[in-house]
Order: structure tokens, then sequence, then C-alpha cells
């Protein structure tokens, strides 16, 4: 009994095995997108699409051109640039050749090739995936694989004329994707190495502090304070200080008190900070832009590379909960407030010296658009929305009202995209008209062609408007013209 009772608690392993390895003894896996990575379907891709053009478009108003570099960059390359946030780098498996690692942003890259390049002056957009081994909140906008839009001025200028137009350019592309209500906090590293020399913390700890206090936007006061005095090691006293800093925001005003404060004042540069902040400011009022800015001192950026102004653009709480949450309940809702910044740069004057040989330096100033964040918004708002997003641009179908017909709708429909029309046939050679008709309904297509016995002797197209279901005859030798006119206004 103990044999045949062993015998079969053996078969039931044998045949959980085999139902784990599947018939063909391969083991199954569960078909899926690696961790922090998505796909995009149709749908996604048109809305995508449309915010790309939207910011593509802002780019070539202010002149930019456009250039592309590999998605790996030599681990050297990518090395010591980015702070704590180095350990979040991709690194390539070793090939038996170079040491490789995925890019991590599209702005060291573009140092690397200015200096590889000698390039002293250029004004660019790049738009391409980058990587980050990040435990992403996908429900936040987060990935591992993301997009970013960069805009990057480098080149010897007068202080400011491009830190200005950069956010300029930020608030142009946040009010035509028409997201919501929108600030743009601004400060400058040098203002923030200023505040932490004289609120006494010490040189070599000036970064790491930078990197907690750019946790503020996610934590609070008293946590920040906790992670300097118990994990950074600085004094209680130094991390008050700083507390009375962090805290304040204003405009140029804040900049003018600042300079007069007994302690900043003390700190070279931390003068030379204000003072181009009140420049900027100036440049600002000019671009008409200011109603959205806030010189904010708790603004850090975590990147090491950043030497000048920085700013960052976040929507505001309330336009966060946009049409996209109303039929949600709170908890959900809850979750998609929580986008966070949209668009983040600086100014890195030392960036590019670090690739050249001879230390030679070229001034940067740049933004990066937030993109997926962006999508995400877009998402949810085309959700909420009863308007259906179109998938294609199809501007008519072809279609036949009778059987036998398949050769003059090929006729036709080459015809028509010969005169660059965009145009669809069913693959079937005797459709139902009504099916015809219901795909045109389905995908939004405006137009339908429809050929007939009577249409043909007569040379004309009848040419139905779907939404209307009006219908007119229309001359073969007019066809193109008036779908132009109906379609392209």
């Amino acid at each position: 009994v103990c044999r045949v009772g062993g015998g079969l608690l053996e078969v039931a392993k044998l045949l959980a095995l085999k139902a784990q390895l599947g018939d063909d003894g391969k083991t199954q896996f569960v078909l899926k997108t690696p961790k922090g990575t998505r796909d995009y379907n149709p749908k996604q891709m048109a809305i995508r699409e449309k915010v790309f053009n939207t910011i593509i478009r802002c780019f070539k108003r202010h002149g930019a051109e456009t250039i592309d570099t590999p998605v790996f960059e030599l681990k050297e390359t990518l090395t010591g640039k980015y702070g704590e946030d180095s350990k979040l780098i991709y690194d390539l498996k070793d090939q038996g050749g170079e040491l490789l690692s995925l890019r991590y942003d599209l702005t060291v890259p573009f140092a690397r090739y200015l200096a590889m390049n000698k390039i002293t002056n250029i004004k660019r957009y790049h738009i391409a995936k980058v990587y980050r081994r990040d435990n992403p909140a996908m429900t936040r906008g987060r990935y591992r694989e993301f997009y970013q839009c960069d805009f990057d001025i480098a080149g010897q200028y007068d202080a400011m004329i491009p830190d200005a137009e950069c956010l300029k350019i930020v608030h142009e592309i946040l009010n035509e994707l028409d997201l919501g209500d929108f600030r743009i906090k601004v400060n400058d590293r040098r203002i923030l190495d200023g505040m932490f020399a004289v609120c006494g913390v010490p040189d070599d700890k000036f970064r790491t502090i930078c990197s907690t206090v750019d946790k503020l936007d996610k934590m609070s006061w008293e946590d920040v304070k906790k992670e300097m005095v118990n994990e950074k090691g600085l004094s209680e006293e130094a991390a008050d200080q700083i507390g009375e800093y962090v805290s304040m925001q204003g405009g140029m005003d804040l900049a003018e008190r600042l300079l007069q404060d007994h302690k900043m004042s003390q700190s070279k540069q931390a003068c030379a900070g204000l003072s181009d902040i009140k420049l900027l400011f100036k440049y600002l009022q000019l671009f008409h832009v200011t109603d959205k800015v806030v010189f904010d001192l708790s603004l850090a950026r975590g990147l090491d590379y950043y030497t000048g102004v920085i700013y960052e653009a976040v929507l505001t709480q309330a336009s966060a909960v946009s049409a996209a949450n109303e039929a949600q309940n709170c908890a959900n809702a809850e979750e998609s407030v929580s986008v966070g910044s949209v668009a983040g740069g600086g100014r890195y004057d030392g960036l590019v010296g670090m690739f050249d040989p001879k230390g030679r330096r070229v001034p940067c100033v740049g933004v990066s658009i937030g993109i997926e964040r962006i999508f995400s918004i877009m998402e949810q708002k085309a959700e909420a929305s009863p308007e259906k997003v179109r998938t294609t641009e199809v501007q008519i179908m072809v279609a036949s009202a009778q059987k036998n017909l398949l050769e003059e709708r090929l006729q036709l429909i080459s015809e028509l995209w010969n005169a660059g029309i965009k145009a669809e046939v069913m693959y079937k050679k005797n459709p139902k008209l009504l099916s015809q008709l219901q795909y045109c309904e389905e995908a939004g297509i405006p137009l339908v062609a429809i050929l007939g016995e009577q249409e043909l002797k007569d040379g004309v197209v009848k040419l139905r408007v779907v939404a209307t279901r009006e219908e007119v005859d229309i001359s073969r030798a007019d066809l193109i013209s008036e779908i132009k006119r109906r379609t392209e206004a």
C-alpha cells in the first residue's frame, strides 16, 4: 500500500511538473512587457503624436534644429554626472568589448556630442527614449523606459536671455496643451550653495544635502530635516536655518529682499545668483509669463551638473483633478492627482568641459518636457471626454452600392491616392453597403464615395457625408477638389 501510495505521489509530482512545463516540455512564461514599460495602442499613439507635434512646433518656432545620438553610451561617459541617481543607470552586459550603459537622459549625450564635434554654439531639440532602473509608479506616468523632449541653447551669450527663452517655451507648451493651471518654480544653484554655506553646511556635504532638499516636493520638511540630521550627519542648527530659507517663495521682490539679508549677502555666490534671478524676472515680464513663475528657494533639482538657474514646472493640485477624475471615486482621484513635475531644466556651464580634453567650457541652458506624465494626463482627459479619438487620418472611403464593382473601386482609390488624398477601401470583392458605412462611422471617416452602375454611366460619384447622411452627386473631374474642400478646411 505504501509503495502504491508513494507511486501515486510521484505521478502527481510528475503531472504537476508537466503542467508547469507545458505539453512540449518548455517552461511556460507569462506574456507581458518588462517591469516599468508599456505598449501603446493606436488610440494612445494618436494622443502621443498630437502632443509631440505641439511640442516640436514650439521648438521650431524658436529656431531649434534637431540631432540624434546612440541609445547607449560608453559607461565612462555617464559616470559621475548624476549624483545619487547614478545607481539608476542601466549597465549593459560586457560583450567582450567596451563597457556600455543605456542613456539616462539626453543632456549628457548632448554635452558629449558638443565636446566631440568641437561645437561651441547650437540651439537644438532632441526627442528620444531614455532608461532608468527606477521603481516606477506607472499610474503616475513614471517608467523605466520613457521619452524625453529636450530643448537646449549652447553658446556664450549675455546673462539670462537664453534662460528666459527656455521658460517662455515651457509656458507656451503647457498653455497650448491645455493641461490646466501650472506653476514654474525657479531657483539658482549658486543661491542654494550660498545658502548652504551661510547656514553652516560643510563644503563636502553640499551635493548630498542638495539631493535631500530636492525631496521637499514629495516629503514634509520634518522628514527632510530628519534625513539631513540622522542620515547625512548635518547639525540640527544648520538644518533649522536651511528650513527658514527653503520656505520662502516670491518673485523679483524676494530676490531684492535676500540681497539685503544679513546672512545671504555674505555669500558672493548667492548674490550673483540673486542678481541673475532679478534680471531673469525682468525678461520674463517682457515675455508676459511672470503670472506663472515663482522664485522658490526649496527647488533644488538633484542632478550634479547644474551650475546656475534651475526651474521646474508643476501642475497645481486643483488642475490635476481634471474632468478625468470626476467620474472616479476619491481614492482613484488621489492617484490621478499626483502627477508632479511636467518639465524641468536649468543651466549647466561645466558639463561640456568635463568631456573636452582641454577643458574648454561651452555654457548651456536647457529644458526637458516630462512627456510621459503629460501623456498620462492627456489619456485621462480623452477617457473622460465624449469625443472619440481618431486613430487614422482617412478622409474618404471608396464604397460600392452593388456587386461586381471591385475593379472600379480600385481604379478610383488609386486616383485619390495619387492626388494625395487619404483613402481606404474594403478588402472584399462584394462588400455590403451597410457594412462599409458602419465601418466609416466606427473609424470616424468623414466622407464616402459611393459607386453604382448608374453613377458610372453618368460619370459621377455619390459623395456621402457620414455625420449628416447627406448625399450629393459630384462629377469625377471635380471629386478630388471637392474632397479637399470638405476635409482640409
